[in-house]
């Protein structure tokens, strides 16, 4: 094709891309709770509950799965590095359970639950972009036998956690 047909076409897809509406953070924030929500209601699990820290947990029969919200891993970029808890390991809500690497920054991860490491996500050592491509699902960092589930009361829902994604933008 001739070299002024590229430019034209390039062009016209410029104008229209200007054209469209934009969406902030903030508008979109309810419409990423809804996706979590139907992605944990998919997976036939109870819905997952999220730390102001941006931490969730899906509790199932006392077991917790732990893990950073997509929000997290966004804010976060591509990450290199997990250091993961240890089998055995004792939580207690609010303090250290992992770290996370990734090209702009490092971050704790604090548990939203307390109790005892029973597993982790061994994948995340030779893969810890599975946060990045699957944050609250296949990106989960540990499971946690909880010692007090009444931890779980304590977190916000998914509409709650979008709100407070929401306020923390303004």
């Amino acid at each position: 094709p001739p070299p002024f047909l590229f430019a034209a076409m390039s062009s016209l897809l410029a104008r229209s891309l200007r054209a469209l509406p934009r969406v902030s953070a903030a508008r979109m924030a309810p419409v990423r709770a809804a996706q979590h929500a139907r992605a944990f209601s998919i997976a036939g699990a109870r819905m997952a509950k999220f730390a102001k820290s941006h931490e969730w947990a899906n509790a199932e029969g006392g077991i917790a799965t732990v893990g950073i919200s997509d929000h997290a891993q966004g804010a976060l970029g591509d990450i290199v590095f997990v250091e993961l808890p240890e089998v055995g390991d004792i939580m207690e809500v609010g303090k250290t359970i992992a770290a996370v690497e990734s090209v702009k920054a490092a971050a704790d991860v604090y548990s939203p639950v307390a109790g005892e490491i029973i597993e982790v996500n061994s994948k995340l050592a030779d893969e810890p972009d599975t946060i990045n491509k699957e944050a609250e699902s296949g990106g989960w960092i540990a499971k946690v036998k909880m010692s007090n589930p009444g931890d779980m009361d304590a977190l916000m829902d998914t509409a709650a956690y979008a709100k407070h994604l929401e306020e923390a933008d303004h």
